[in-house]
């Protein structure tokens, strides 16, 4: 009998209503594993009958597919599953340890298998470590329906499957197990043991937060929790053993365990660190993340997300350096003050590092996400950009260019030039484009402040300046 084969606690070992037939020897996820589609917690939206894996299994046919999803979510016990319903013969490979030989293998089972009518489904973990030519050594297997393709990946398949590898699948993305499935697999752990975990209810709810959506890791804390309550209970049997006569201490043997609190908890069982690589898409989701909070001038928002990153061992002066460029792009002129701020805060980590620097990006983020916001500048260039590409290599109008050499003043260079400064509004409404523009009335303004912030001043004074140099032309 295969490991897959032999019954656990969903076994319906309730088929003759018999008792469930378990290995205390195994690994408690191991012998939770569901046994059907059914048992499988917090993946309704692919699994339910309207959903695209129940929609496959109802037919009895399966598409090849990409399960992407975070660790502990269900994908492993999904592909045996859906083995088992549509009748295929279950073929496992590890990216990690497998090659293109180990492919060849399975392929050339898989076509004899074929021969005599029997399908196969090909699981394939860790998908996203073959490399772009392994991965395309399953195409022609896939398209031809050798195997059915069922690949598990933790990233992002946009980025590390091959383009012709991802037309031949349909990606299904498994979500982390959210604070009722994770209760759920819980309360199933204590019925297959026989016995509530000596939790306070806040220490019960502390660990199924530091599961963080980890089916497989909640249940090796579980373990952790049921080893250490035997080991008190055994130390209290001695200790009680070793006292004589009624004044004998009370033991955990004689009235159970204690009950650990959330400090107790921690105690006993490993923190786990937040699922955050610095060179994977979660590196982007949370820089996007924090970006987006602080342009919707939410503080909160941006606070959790930064500390996130940082949780997560994110280089601070990276996030410090990205606080730069957003001061620029998305407050730009609306609060000038914003990027000494930034540049501020960068410093001040360089000078006191961690912990003590962080507090300072702490309040670069504060300041960023309360401050007005604008794109002025921004666009600005973009459309400048566009205007110098378009109009090439334009000389600058003559009024504004020196002359220092004698030829220069006989070629007109500086000749009318208004100092501005000595005018009478301080103010000589001259133009400083190029000529061979259009006039400025039909030109496209590049710099359009908002009304936000300190730019609503400068808007001001541009559209003061827009009178007075029509009011000096008219003069002229």
């Amino acid at each position: 009998m295969t490991p897959q084969d032999a019954p656990s606690l969903f076994d319906a070992a309730a088929d003759a209503g018999g008792p469930i037939v378990d290995d205390p020897t195994r690994p408690l996820a191991d012998r939770l594993r569901p046994r059907t589609l059914d048992d499988i917690v917090g993946q309704d939206h692919l699994l339910a009958a309207d959903a695209p894996l129940g929609r496959m299994v109802a037919a009895g046919r399966l598409a090849s597919i990409i399960l992407w999803g975070p660790p502990g979510c269900g994908k492993t016990t999904i592909a045996r599953l859906l083995a088992d319903r549509t009748g295929l013969v279950f073929e496992q490979v590890s990216a990690t340890f497998s090659g293109v030989a180990d492919l060849r293998k399975v392929f050339a089972a898989a076509a004899r298998r074929r021969e005599v009518g029997q399908g196969t489904l090909l699981f394939v973990d860790e998908i996203h470590r073959f490399n772009r030519a392994q991965q395309d050594s399953f195409l022609p297997y896939v398209e031809d329906g050798t195997v059915v393709l069922v690949g598990a990946t933790t990233e992002n398949p946009s980025f590390e499957l091959n383009g012709a590898l991802l037309s031949r699948c349909q990606v299904l993305v498994l979500h982390r197990l959210d604070d009722d499935a994770l209760a759920e697999l819980l309360a199933r752990a204590e019925a297959l043991l026989g016995r509530r975990l000596p939790l306070t209810d806040g220490a019960r709810r502390a660990l199924l937060a530091m599961a963080d959506g980890d089916g497989r890791y909640l249940l090796g804390m579980v373990e952790q929790v049921v080893g250490y309550a035997d080991s008190q209970g055994r130390a209290g049997t001695q200790s009680g053993h070793a006292s004589a006569g009624p004044a004998a201490p009370t033991t955990a043997a004689s009235t159970g365990p204690v009950e650990l609190d959330e400090a107790a908890l921690t105690a006993v069982v490993a923190s786990r660190a937040p699922l955050y690589d610095k060179s994977s898409e979660e590196h982007y989701n949370l820089i996007s993340a924090l970006h987006k909070s602080m342009r919707g001038s939410d503080p909160d928002a941006a606070l959790y997300w930064l500390a996130r990153m940082l949780a997560g061992g994110e280089d601070p002066l990276y996030i410090a350096r990205r606080l730069v460029r957003f001061a620029s792009e998305d407050v730009g002129m609306a609060d000038p003050g914003a990027l000494q701020m930034t540049l501020a805060a960068w410093d001040t980590y360089e000078r006191l590092g961690s912990p003590e620097g962080e507090l300072a990006i702490a309040q670069a983020v504060v300041y960023l996400a309360t401050a007005p916001k604008s794109i002025s500048v921004y666009r600005a260039l973009g459309r400048a950009m566009k205007l110098a590409r378009q109009t090439g290599s334009l000389m600058p109008p003559a009024h504004i260019l020196n002359a220092p050499t004698r030829l220069m003043k006989e070629l007109g260079y500086g000749e009318g030039y208004q100092y501005d400064p000595d005018t009478p509004e301080g103010f000589s409404g001259a133009d400083y484009m190029p000529e061979g523009l259009p006039p400025r009335e039909q030109r496209e303004r590049l710099y359009e402040p908002t009304a936000h912030g300190h730019e609503r001043r400068i808007r001001e004074r541009l559209a003061y300046w827009d009178d007075l140099r029509a009011k000096l032309r008219s003069e002229q």
